[in-house]
């Protein structure tokens, strides 16, 4: 596997001014891959630099051009799509099949929606005697996390570039590989020099020296709460812009009527899909008390369909490992139930978990309030409709969501008064040109489609 040691900036590789490095693991078998540099604050600046001198010449560039260089990239990452998976597996530890159908697929549709975007997206309208023109924000710092580490990438630079911004991508350092990928792509579709930028390192280091650079005009984040708290206080006392995609702690509510066998085992499996690394999994289980009990064996069934090293991965780090673990420590300790699982390690090697069935799990237990970011479905029974809704609207978080219903309609009017930024309804499927995002504590701005474009735009009205 191919490793670059070196930044992408300027439209080259170039070396890093830090001697320093990180060990990129892979979690499955706990070994070093490959090192990339740890940049610090001296390649951000030049990083940046390099995006403020291309920017002027880029947001002039027509929007056809810029779409087709964005159609450039896309067809780039569809031909890299085989080496993709296999860097995502190795870094992140998916399953090949997994890898293969989300983390290079989606992609390479997300790229492709917005180069259509970009072609036929209105800039400017005219209101009264006025011309509003939607003009690029500058210069963009993505910071971006390591469970979705392409499809990261690709929903903040995309629709930055199609809005005409420049980009410096500050990649997450557990899986910074798939994202030299992505500026191999952008320099073999021919994105001019210096639109797209990229600089390995540490959070604490790289990251917040692009948050605090005065030329970057907005910061978009993706990854914890309370780091995104940090970069809205960084961001806020330069009036800088930011979207940040934030925690979760979604719920899965299952209606009386619903067809329980399926909406238990899609919850399961969602909540198992990237070793339930996944920001908006819904990992709360809601159940009314007259089958929940039947809803806690088929958690239980549907749980014993992911052996560890088969259908599920491991979870990324031995930090997240332990992470995990002492959630799952927390829940017994507080009175949960165990049904399934357990903080015993299921595999001599890599950094895997048993994926875990919680039930009798109360609206305040630890593991019914937190993220915690791994295989893990907690139970929790309600008496009434009115109940369900407190209970799925009592968290900080409101990210995702999912309602199970006799019918649409029903699960439709329990949906709308949900707070929560995206709900599925009986089993609809996830859609790659709808708004993602969240209330409260689980950010601020949307991601993907025309929403998503317009978080990089800025308004300015000409009146004549």
């Amino acid at each position: 596997m191919k490793a670059h040691d070196a930044m992408y900036t300027g439209g080259r590789w170039r070396p890093s001014v830090s001697t320093e490095t990180i060990a990129v693991v892979n979690p499955a078998d706990e070994r070093i891959i490959a090192e990339v540099p740890a940049g610090n604050a001296e390649d951000v600046d030049a990083a940046v630099r390099a995006a403020r001198e291309a920017f002027p010449a880029w947001a002039a560039t027509p929007q056809a051009r810029r779409a087709a260089l964005l159609g450039a990239v896309r067809d780039a990452l569809a031909a890299r799509q085989d080496e993709i998976a296999e860097t995502v597996t190795a870094e992140l530890g998916a399953p090949p099949g997994f890898a293969r159908a989300v983390h290079a697929a989606l992609p390479v549709a997300v790229a492709g929606s917005y180069a259509e975007l970009a072609a036929g997206y209105s800039f400017e309208e005219r209101i009264g005697n006025s011309t509003v023109l939607l003009e690029p924000v500058g210069v963009v710092g993505a910071i971006t996390p390591w469970n979705y580490p392409l499809h990261q990438v690709v929903a903040k630079a995309a629709p930055a570039l199609a809005a005409g911004c420049t980009v410096v991508l500050k990649p997450a350092e557990n899986t910074p590989l798939t994202a030299q990928l992505f500026a191999e792509a952008v320099d073999e579709a021919g994105v001019p020099a210096g639109v797209f930028n990229l600089v390995t390192g540490l959070g604490p280091v790289a990251g917040a020296a692009l948050a605090a650079h005065p030329d970057v005009d907005l910061v978009s984040f993706t990854g914890s709460t309370a780091v995104g708290r940090r970069i809205g206080a960084i961001a806020g006392g330069a009036v800088k812009r930011v979207a940040l995609e934030l925690g979760g702690k979604s719920a899965n509510v299952i209606l009386p009527g619903a067809d329980l066998a399926r909406a238990v085992r899609e919850g399961v499996a969602n909540v198992m899909s990237n070793s339930g690394q996944t920001c908006s999994a819904w990992t709360r289980m809601l159940v009314h008390r007259d089958r929940y009990e039947e809803a806690v064996e088929l958690a239980k069934e549907a749980v014993a369909a992911y052996p560890p090293g088969e259908r599920i991965g491991p979870v990324v780090s031995a930090r997240q490992w332990e992470r995990v673990r002492g959630y799952i420590d927390k829940g017994v300790a507080e009175g949960a139930r165990l049904v399934a699982g357990g903080p015993e390690a299921p595999r001599d090697r890599g950094y895997y978990v048993s994926p875990t069935v919680f039930a009798d799990v109360t609206p305040e237990m630890t593991i019914a309030q937190e993220e915690i970011f791994g295989p893990v479905v907690a139970l929790l029974p309600y008496e009434d409709t009115e109940d369900a809704l407190r209970i799925a609207n009592g968290t900080v978080y409101g990210l995702g969501g999912a309602v199970w219903a006799a019918d649409d309609a029903q699960a439709v009017a329990f949906a709308r008064r949900m707070d929560t930024g995206q709900v599925h309804i009986n089993g609809g499927r996830f859609n790659p040109l709808a708004p993602f995002g969240g209330y409260k504590q689980s950010g601020v701005g949307r991601e993907l489609g025309p929403h998503g474009l317009a978080e990089y735009l800025q308004t300015k009205s000409l009146q004549f």
